[in-house]
């Protein structure tokens, strides 16, 4: 009697169908490395592995037999009807989503990444060699190159977070569906959820499964706190990020305003108001004002008027007056100019 495939059976399924896989990627590296040598084998090795997945898979499903998981643990695969085995259309549909996508979701990003930050360094230096690692080999590097070139300064930095939101949220989508499977025990991957595939099982006993479905569901309540536990941590902690970026950035320009200013009055201050160039020898009135040495007492010995007050801040004369000058160079701790 044909019963639905229980949580416990679809892990092992995958964790076997893992294990072949892994040994056909293994495989698949060695021969390339030994024929091409290592370099080549570093540069393609995300693809050898691409191509081993697909070959699997479709000498398997594909050509309508079992995987060795689901072989191993006598489950086949039925559409969403449950009395039928999926379609041509609806297994190659799960083969492509569950080996193509995620490959050139990765490539789009990792690309699109590299070439927002490369305009942003082509912006800083305009002589930027490209960085090694990465060539112009394929039409999507291509392509993504275009695109970011036609793009303005604030649509770059708005990519710039698409791209950050995306690499993060992707593990959480695939944790909070491993959740999901763990408390419904039906779909263990993401591509059959969306093909709509799942399993029955024939033979054996139906209470198996049934006897640790509820140790899933508690590990399922589980991931799915933990989960939310991860969430709010990587919240707080972009928040503190982005605060630390405000406030070192607000620091930055209290800093330069201050030390402008403090510039721009450390020159009003050591200014001479007779001269307006930088004092020197600067020597004291009475009155507390500041100037140089010689121009004060070329100033005092020209007998100018009371009308000469007006100059910025210059001391007012009368006749025969003694004006006592304060220098900081001289022995003595004054020095008297007489007018006449």
């Amino acid at each position: 009697m044909a019963v639905a495939a229980g949580p416990a059976r679809l892990v092992r399924c995958g964790q076997k169908d893992e294990l072949y896989r892994a040994g056909l990627r293994s495989g698949a590296g060695t021969a390339l490395r030994g024929l091409a040598g290592a370099r080549q084998w570093l540069q393609w090795r995300r693809e050898v592995e691409l191509l081993s997945d697909v070959a699997y898979f479709v000498l398997t499903t594909l050509s309508g037999y079992q995987t060795l998981g689901e072989e191993y643990v006598n489950i086949i695969q039925v559409d969403p009807s449950k009395k039928k085995v999926p379609s041509f259309l609806r297994r190659a549909l799960f083969i492509s989503l569950h080996t193509v996508v995620p490959y050139c979701l990765e490539k789009a990003l990792l690309h699109l990444e590299h070439e927002l930050q490369l305009e942003t360094e082509e912006s800083r230096t305009p002589e930027n060699p490209p960085a090694p690692g990465f060539s112009s080999r394929t039409l999507i590097r291509s392509w993504i190159r275009k695109q970011v070139g036609e793009l303005t300064e604030q649509q770059k930095k708005t990519a710039s977070q698409v791209v950050y939101v995306l690499k993060q949220s992707i593990p959480l989508l695939h944790r909070l569906h491993l959740a999901v499977f763990y408390i419904q025990g039906t779909f263990y991957h993401l591509s059959k959820r969306i093909t709509g595939i799942s399993y029955l099982h024939f033979g054996g006993l139906q209470g198996e499964d049934e006897s640790i479905r509820s140790s899933y569901k508690f590990l399922g309540i589980i991931s799915l706190f933990h989960l939310l536990l991860t969430i709010g941590v990587q919240m707080y902690s972009l928040k503190q990020k982005q605060r630390a970026r405000q406030e070192w950035r607000l620091h930055r320009n209290l800093t330069h305003q201050k030390s402008t200013s403090k510039e721009m009055a450390a020159g009003r201050q050591s200014r001479c108001t007779l001269c307006l160039e930088e004092r020197r020898h600067s020597t004291a009135t009475p009155c507390g004002h500041l100037f140089c040495w010689e121009c004060i007492t070329a100033w005092c010995n020209t007998r100018v008027s009371n009308s000469t007050s007006t100059l910025h801040g210059a001391p007012s004369l009368a006749a025969n007056a003694r004006v006592s000058l304060r220098h900081p160079e001289l022995t003595s701790t004054s020095g008297v100019v007489e007018i006449q």
